[in-house]
């Protein structure tokens, strides 16, 4: 069985940190990539970044570019997002989500071709 956890998330003021963290167990990781989306009341699912297991690559949306860092642990069973200069506008809840692909459904615009998702995390940047 596929799971994914996502947690880490709470209130942070405007500026400060958080890490988030996406437990994975059920499936071949090296066949796959993690990605981390967010989502605001009102606005549409975003993705944020993704690491792919299958070569090594990560990805970066703009809004996460220079702020977010993804990374995992050896074993392959536990993504990070670490999140600095956090801002009001990052408040969403965040989620972790398998791609079968080298991150190229977390990159485009449509995540229906995403393979799994796990619970969300509730971040929230007060100003």
């Amino acid at each position: 069985e596929v799971q994914l956890q996502a947690s880490g998330g709470g209130l942070v003021q405007a500026g400060g940190s958080l890490r988030l963290s996406c437990a994975a167990s059920g499936f071949t990781v090296d066949d796959n990539a993690i990605g981390w989306f967010r989502q605001a009341p009102g606005k549409e699912r975003e993705g944020l970044s993704c690491i792919s297991f299958s070569d090594g690559n990560t990805y970066y949306a703009d809004s996460a570019k220079g702020r977010f860092t993804i990374s995992s642990d050896n074993a392959k069973t536990t993504v990070y997002l670490q999140m600095n200069s956090l801002k009001p506008e990052d408040t969403a809840v965040y989620y972790c989500a398998v791609d079968p692909t080298p991150c190229t459904v977390v990159a485009g615009d449509d995540y229906s071709g995403m393979d799994y998702w796990g619970t969300g995390t509730q971040v929230t940047v007060s100003s």
